[in-house]
């Protein structure tokens, strides 16, 4: 991405697009009853009190009222046919990582089958946006917790950090390349959730090959623990990677969480909130997910950066919008040609 002399007034920036996930599958209920949904009925509210609150995506998971993160498809069915009618003009988005939650004291936190994860592509009503990650890796969210943040919770249990501490992203190539082949014959936009550099670069080359040609939705996850950690060096040398095509958010977790999307917001990029990624304010304050989108909009406010509708979000992310081949693919987003044989380098798409 490229930023001009004027690139931080906000007059030149895109809308604010805050997205928020609020339902913090790894969490127990208990670990914060007021703000972790167990009833459909709870899980609905919750996503329009976000909306309400100014959140334009919601990112989506489920519980069985056993507490547990749900495996079962048709409770997404049953949760995305009554968000649709509750908050129709939200981007849903559906984590792909849909069942890392442990099934008992000391189990290991595994993901659904390959198969399984693909039928998210057959979800009915079907949602915008399912996420994707890109090569397997460790996904170790316990390595940047401090006992502050786990002060309290279900973490304190040896066995269940453990478990977390352990957890590995499966992504291999043959399965990327056929989840994205899913998602869009049944017109679901992937949103990319990206752990580095080597994870941008791999997206590129599967856009250079013509395995995926549509908008870039793009999260820059610096969770620590097999993903880039924090550091604001890490995220620009990911910003500086990204096209000025693509659309970014930025994620982190903790009490990080408030300054990264700070950050992001000051540079003209997009916002990630919600008890999934934390569930701290100040240390030692709880924060629920509505406050933590009240609080994005307060700061863009101040920054006045202006906060993106239902229907101008859909707009940034160009929900509904697919691409012909990897030629107009490339030129959309910004990205140089492919090099035609013989040709030495490139400086224009003509």
């Amino acid at each position: 991405m490229h930023f001009h002399d004027d690139a931080l007034f906000p007059e030149t920036q895109e809308k604010l697009v805050i997205t928020c996930a609020p339902y913090g599958p790894e969490w127990e209920p208990d670990d914060f009853r007021e703000d972790l949904p167990l009833t459909m009925e709870e899980h609905v509210q919750q996503a329009v009190d976000c909306y309400e609150a100014g959140a334009t995506v919601l990112h989506i998971h489920v519980r069985e009222l056993d507490g547990k993160g749900s495996k079962r498809l048709s409770k997404f069915n049953e949760l995305l046919a009554g968000l649709r009618e509750a908050v129709p003009d939200m981007i849903l988005q559906v984590g792909g990582s849909i069942s890392f939650a442990p099934e008992g004291e000391g189990a290991e936190a595994k993901w659904l089958s390959d198969d399984t994860r693909h039928m998210l592509a057959e979800l009915d009503p079907k949602p915008d946006q399912v996420t994707i990650a890109i090569n397997t890796s460790q996904m170790n969210i316990m390595e940047l917790m401090t006992a502050d943040d786990i002060a309290g919770t279900s973490m304190e249990r040896p066995e269940l950090a453990a478990t977390y501490r352990e957890m590995t992203v499966p992504a291999g190539p043959e399965w990327v390349e056929e989840h994205l082949r899913r998602l869009q014959a049944n017109g679901i936009q992937p949103h990319f959730q990206l752990s580095s550099i080597p994870q941008l670069e791999t997206v590129e080359r599967l856009i250079r090959r013509g395995v995926y040609t549509g908008p870039l939705n793009l999260t820059w996850v610096g969770i620590g623990g097999g993903f880039d950690g924090p550091n604001p060096y890490n995220i620009m040398n990911f910003i500086q990677r990204v096209p000025d095509g693509a659309c970014l958010t930025l994620e982190t977790l903790m009490r990080s969480v408030l300054p990264v999307n700070t950050m992001a917001m000051a540079m003209g990029l997009h916002t990630r909130c919600g008890n999934e990624d934390t569930l701290w304010g100040r240390k030692g304050q709880k924060f629920t997910s509505v406050q933590q989108v009240q609080q994005l909009v307060r700061i863009a406010g101040e920054l006045g950066r202006e906060v993106a509708t239902g229907k101008e979000a859909r707009d940034i992310y160009r929900i509904g919008t697919t691409y012909a081949d990897a030629d107009e693919t490339l030129a959309k987003l910004g990205y140089a040609p492919n090099r035609r044989p013989g040709q030495v380098g490139f400086t224009q798409h003509a």
